[in-house]
């Protein structure tokens, strides 16, 4: 296994390149979650769901503010209904200002406003060279709906709902990114191995048409095996270049998904035109995961399971606002208070009046002609429809677990296994080399070994990939690092 290993990574080097800083697949990953585009868009979702989730948390705490008009200055004529039923038009010039302080509370539970306020007003004729103040010194008041959808209440439940499932989200996004970061990895190392593969078969399969031509002198070979060993040749030129290009086009792709930047001095950013050496992730973890406690995890990690319960209140709540929206609403407004007025500002604060009010105010829907129970039967059948689809999502969410962890363990005996048909295909073609060199093989033989050498070089490669795909996968699915037993953060 550890020989297998050492040979896929000389055969990693790319001639000429030898001094080629070899890069791993950690590094890479630690890159592409650091740099990347896709990274950096996850973080500023992030800090966009901080922020909502402040500005809701901010609704609930009391609000003080200052509203007014000033100056609020009229000259004009205005229409003045004399006595006689005449009209006429009287030239005004005023200012009419007024500021208002208010300190708010909502009230969540009942979906109401207490407030406290002070107001002061002053109004100049400028026409009659006069100023009047008014004023309220203090007052209390309350704004309270009956019978109506409190939004509030179901913002209380969501909310933080929605808070979550964005922090959880953050941490897919990463590991998504980590996923993409792999299988772009793997397509540049399985692109240098085919490189390697064919730059090896390029000088072999020149040896060996050398070597034909000095058999065919002695006889020893048929002109036939020789245009065969010609026409190899040719091939190997043609895969090289094909490799050449597939290899070039995979590292452009790899670097510039992780954010690859020309910085002197900084070991751990590499430049665009600098080649990308590639390890072999050999170490491959000893996991053996149990299915429960991966679905156990997920269900208390991904932002998902949070979802599942978030749809339901928010099918839930529809239906309360259908209900309440379409009966009896009202709103009752009342306050408490003094207020005074006169020709001065002291006069607004020396004895000042009571100052009281209430009102109600409300709607009744008396014939609708079914309106209202067809809002209300909708909203039903789509919170039952979302029962159902949630119910749905959670059994394919927990076979899309189940369905990765069987995999995951198949994969590890598939890596196993395609190493040591790697071992045995390189053996057996050193046989078959050595065999044609000393006359005692075909063409057609050495070829065969040749081509099961390179398939078995590549399912190697590819069982490696197929492997960590499906482990990142599984972090993905979980939000669970099963090697270190720990949540991911």
């Amino acid at each position: 296994m550890n020989r297998f290993y050492l040979v896929i990574l000389g055969l990693l080097g790319i001639v000429g390149q030898t001094s080629a800083q070899v890069t791993t697949l950690n590094e890479v990953l630690q890159l592409a979650q650091a740099q990347s585009v896709s990274a950096k868009r996850a973080n500023t979702q992030q800090r966009t769901n901080i922020w909502a989730y402040r500005s809701f948390l901010a609704q609930f705490k009391p609000q003080l503010s200052l509203d007014g008009s000033l100056p609020n200055f009229t000259r004009s004529y205005v229409q003045v209904t004399q006595p006689d039923g005449n009209i006429r038009f009287e030239p005004v010039s005023y200012n009419n200002s007024i500021l208002n302080l208010s300190l708010s509370q909502t009230i969540a539970p009942t979906g109401g406003t207490i407030f406290v306020q002070k107001q002061l007003q002053r109004f100049d004729n400028f026409i009659q060279n006069s100023t009047l103040y008014n004023g309220i010194p203090f007052g209390i008041g309350l704004s309270q709906p009956l019978f109506q959808f409190n939004q509030m209440r179901w913002d209380k439940k969501i909310q933080p709902l929605l808070f979550a499932e964005g922090n959880q989200q953050l941490i897919e996004s990463l590991e998504q990114v980590s996923l993409t970061a792999t299988n772009l990895y793997f397509d540049l190392l399985v692109s240098q191995v085919n490189l390697q593969i064919a730059e090896t078969n390029r000088v072999n399969n020149d040896t060996l048409y050398h070597i034909a031509l000095h058999k065919l002198d002695l006889g020893k070979i048929s002109q036939n095996d020789l245009l065969q060993l010609q026409l190899s040749v040719l091939n190997a030129e043609k895969d090289l270049a094909s490799a050449r290009q597939t290899a070039a086009v995979a590292s452009l792709k790899l670097k510039t998904f992780i954010g690859y930047r020309t910085e002197a001095n900084d070991r751990s950013v590499i430049s665009q035109t600098r080649p990308l050496e590639l390890a072999i992730p050999n170490q491959i973890p000893d996991l053996t995961v149990d299915v429960n406690r991966a679905i156990n995890e997920a269900t208390a990690n991904r932002a998902a399971a949070i979802a599942f319960k978030r749809r339901l209140l928010e099918a839930e709540r529809d239906l309360e606002k259908a209900r309440k929206n379409n009966g009896l609403n009202a709103t009752l407004t009342a306050g408490y208070g003094l207020s005074n007025q006169g020709p001065s500002l002291i006069d607004v604060y020396v004895r000042p009046q009571n100052r009281e009010y209430v009102s109600l105010q409300f709607t009744l829907p008396i014939m609708t002609w079914g309106r209202a129970q067809a809002i209300v039967e909708t909203a039903k059948a789509n919170r039952e429809l979302a029962q159902q689809t949630v119910e749905q999502d959670k059994l394919t969410f927990e076979q899309e677990i189940f369905t990765q962890v069987t995999l995951l363990q198949m994969l590890r005996q598939q890596v196993t296994l395609t190493a040591k048909a790697d071992q045995i295909g390189q053996s057996r073609y050193q046989i078959a080399q050595d065999r044609f060199k000393l006359s005692d093989l075909s063409v057609t033989d050495l070829g065969i070994a040749t081509q099961e050498k390179d398939r078995a070089r590549r399912d190697a490669i590819l069982a490696l990939r197929d492997y960590w795909q499906a482990y990142y996968t599984l972090r993905l699915l979980t939000l669970y690092d099963f090697d270190t037993n720990q949540k991911l953060k």
